[in-house]
């Protein structure tokens, strides 16, 4: 069996957990780093944003700055989404494209690598299932959100997963097209998305869910994911990322 690294639960800011995914992407393509599954959650909470968006048409800063709420681009596409501290726990997988467990085909391999936290999520009592194309639900309701990039010969998949959901306060940060349709976008969400404490009847702690993660992707993937840490080079790296690119205006703003 295939032993991959796990880098187990941590607490990061955005710019550091972002610039964490891509330094170990840097490292396994140059050899550097085995292929690695990490999970983490985001202090203070953040918004992060599709490598394609304007920053200034999807998020209020006004209200980012008043709630303490950091903002963040994505080196993967997708739409802005809301990371709330007490409410989230966040998975990264960074794998070469070579690696058996992993499709070559896009959309293959979301099925792939998200049938992982539907099987994790199935081992704390979530009737989850995917949803093409990168969607988890559990009684048809989103509770995880997906997203992936290749570049430089790596796979990185990152996505969340609710253990509590705070529609009101999302919507306090990111922009909705129109003011006055606020209260129907509220309810619409909070009609289509659900999470672990709504399907379980209470909150799991996040290392509950980790743990239980960590499961589900050795079952799905047919490896075993072995406790490791981050190396000196990874570690320079992200600090390095954190510091000139994640949280500079030139890369927030770039859009």
């Amino acid at each position: 069996m295939e032993t991959w690294r796990l880098l187990e639960l941590s607490v990061n800011t955005a710019y550091m957990n972002m610039a964490i995914d891509e330094a170990i992407m840097r490292a396994v393509s140059q050899g550097r780093a085995p292929n690695t599954v990490r999970f983490y959650r985001w202090n203070p909470s953040a918004v992060s944003i599709g490598y394609f968006q304007a920053v200034r048409r999807v998020v209020d800063l006004d209200a980012c700055r008043r709630n303490g709420v950091d903002v963040v681009r994505r080196i993967t596409g997708g739409g802005a989404v809301y990371h709330d501290y007490m409410g989230e726990l966040t998975y990264s997988l960074i794998a070469s494209e070579t690696s058996d467990p992993i499709p070559k085909d896009i959309m293959e391999s979301y099925g792939t690598i998200c049938g992982g936290i539907v099987s994790g999520l199935r081992r704390l009592g979530v009737e989850a299932e995917f949803k093409p194309v990168n969607d988890i639900v559990a009684h048809g309701r989103k509770v995880s959100g997906n997203a992936q990039t290749r570049r430089m010969g790596v796979v990185l998949q990152h996505g969340t997963i609710l253990l509590e959901v705070d529609v009101e306060k999302m919507f306090t940060v990111l922009r909705v097209p129109k003011e006055k349709i606020r209260d129907k976008l509220i309810s619409d969400v909070k009609q289509r998305v659900t999470s672990l404490t709504m399907e379980l009847g209470r909150k799991p702690s996040f290392w509950e869910v980790a743990e239980a993660l960590k499961e589900g992707f050795e079952e799905r993937l047919g490896v075993e994911l072995r406790p490791g840490k981050l190396t000196d080079w990874e570690a320079a790296e992200a600090e390095r990322l954190a510091r000139e690119k994640y949280s500079a205006e030139w890369w927030t703003f770039r859009r």
